[in-house]
């Protein structure tokens, strides 16, 4: 983070500069939403398919019901029978927070508030699980983007429970995404870009420069198949997972564009890291998930867990997740690079919708 001063939200409502410590920044800056309100308004394509979708979506609305708060929440284990309730609730506290920022309607501010509110007055535990460390990354990632936008944007949100939040996410969520770092490396790689964009936003919004430095520093140079180079091969794309799945890849892709969305806003070019790997990555699953032959080789992982796929994977072939607009609006709109398979692959999907475990709606938040 080169410097701590940007613009506040408000800015994006009343035009006046002020002093902010904080900003997530993948699409929170006051000329990015500025930006994307025109593109609503002037319903311009993609951009305004992308907008439909959001304002249609179940938990966009400011009339949604919340399944918890629950006192307990986990992925597996014994309180398993919470992760698709509590996901939902998140997703509406993300999802309605945007809303209001775009739409300026006050009850999708009041909705993203109770239900950050409920939680940080109810939840307790999030047990030590084996899925822990993704859901502090995958829900932790709704909480601090809907906490940046309600605290900065919506002046009714009392301080008080601004507040009460923030400790419960420093209390349970940051614990865990420490735990993981400290722990020897243990996972497949989509895992470690899937904490480190939370652990990254929270020290953004924190205006801890020690997590964002932890998080910058762990996508970079880790000893982990979550670091970008241990997770794409520097000749081909290929990515760690390539012989597990199509989904995960993507999983990891997402969150490591996210990661590196977060820096470009900070002032850190964390895209161009290794010779642009992170493209290379994106070119990779796109031109096989498109149908094309891609190069594979069998390789030793970090972990030498994940060393018997000999063939790339066929399961969840040509499924596409919203991931693809993040990339494609840096390495080819900002740099000028060229993407075929990429755009191949947009020109299917646009506009982009949701997905729970991304920012998501990519052709409206990334469409410079």
């Amino acid at each position: 983070m080169k410097s701590i001063t940007t613009l506040c939200l408000l800015c994006a409502f009343c035009g006046a500069q002020a002093q902010k410590f904080v900003h997530p920044g993948v699409l929170h800056t006051a000329s990015r939403v500025e930006h994307m309100r025109i593109l609503v308004e002037e319903k311009v394509e993609p951009a305004y398919g992308s907008f439909l979708l959001l304002k249609e979506h179940p938990c966009a609305q400011a009339s949604y019901k919340m399944n918890g708060a629950f006192r307990v929440i986990s992925r597996d284990g014994a309180f398993a029978y919470t992760k698709s309730k509590m996901e939902a609730d998140f997703s509406a506290a993300y999802l309605n927070s945007l809303m209001w920022m775009l739409t300026g309607v006050k009850d999708h501010a009041e909705k993203s508030l109770e239900i950050l509110s409920r939680y940080a007055d109810t939840l307790q535990i999030i047990p030590q699980t084996n899925d822990a460390p993704l859901l502090a990354g995958l829900e932790g990632f709704k909480i601090i983007y809907a906490l940046e936008m309600l605290k900065h944007t919506y002046p009714d949100a009392a301080k008080k429970k601004i507040r009460r939040v923030e400790q419960m996410f420093r209390q349970l969520f940051i614990p865990i995404m420490d735990t993981f770092y400290a722990t020897p490396p243990y996972t497949n790689g989509n895992w470690a870009p899937v904490v480190s964009k939370t652990y990254m936003a929270a020290g953004i919004y924190f205006n801890d420069r020690k997590m964002y430095s932890k998080a910058k520093d762990f996508y970079l140079h880790a000893r982990d198949n979550g670091s970008i180079a241990s997770y794409i091969d520097g000749e081909t794309g290929q990515t760690q997972e390539a012989g597990r799945d199509q989904g995960h890849p993507q999983l990891g892709l997402g969150a490591m564009a996210t990661i590196c969305e977060l820096a470009w806003q900070q002032g850190d070019n964390l895209y161009s890291a290794f010779d642009n790997r992170l493209m290379k990555g994106y070119e990779y699953v796109a031109k096989y998930n498109l149908g094309y032959d891609v190069p594979f080789k069998q390789w030793t992982d970090v972990t030498g867990k994940y060393c018997s796929w000999a063939t790339i994977s066929e399961k969840s072939r040509g499924s596409f997740r919203p991931i693809y607009e993040i990339a494609y609006n840096h390495f080819v709109r900002r740099k000028g690079f060229a993407m075929p398979y990429t755009l191949e692959a947009l020109k299917k999907i646009r506009p982009e919708g949701f997905e729970r475990d991304e920012p998501a709606f990519g052709s409206l938040l990334f469409n410079e």
